[in-house]
């Protein structure tokens, strides 16, 4: 038996383990983003509204934007687990730190008051903008 072959193979597995860490720690974080988004726009729809015009409107955006990127989230990981291409989980992993920055940031603001929170939201807002334009990445390399 050669021994290249064997060595190659267990570095293929651990690849795929790998690979397969991030797309199970992926489908978690869009099933609790998700879920949260639902919730929380409820809570916005029926008990938001009693907040002020500025914070609800900041609310709002965030919001807004952790469904939207849940949804975009959502599509790459798909994209992923039906081509197995890992190029999917850059644009995944972008739309994940993104959130996090951008609506994480807002939400913290607005919610517990923590106005020095607010210097990651650009940041966020820029790794969301990268994470779009990474959808090219795989797409472009299947031609």
């Amino acid at each position: 038996m050669n021994t290249a072959n064997i060595s190659s193979a267990t570095n293929t597995d651990v690849i795929h383990a790998r690979y397969g860490k991030i797309s199970a720690f992926l489908v978690f974080f869009v099933s609790v983003s998700g879920a949260f988004s639902v919730l929380f726009g409820a809570w916005l729809a029926h008990g938001g509204q009693s907040l002020a015009a500025e914070l609800l409107f900041r609310l709002e955006q965030a919001h807004s934007y952790q469904f939207l990127h849940t949804l975009a989230l959502a599509a790459a990981i798909i994209a992923y687990r039906v081509t197995k291409q890992h190029l999917w989980l850059i644009p995944a992993l972008g739309f994940c730190l993104g959130m996090l920055l951008f609506c994480g940031s807002l939400y913290f603001k607005t919610l517990l008051d923590i106005a020095w929170l607010s210097k990651f939201a650009p940041f966020g807002g820029l790794t969301l903008a990268i994470a779009w334009l990474t959808l090219a990445i795989p797409l472009l390399k299947t031609r």
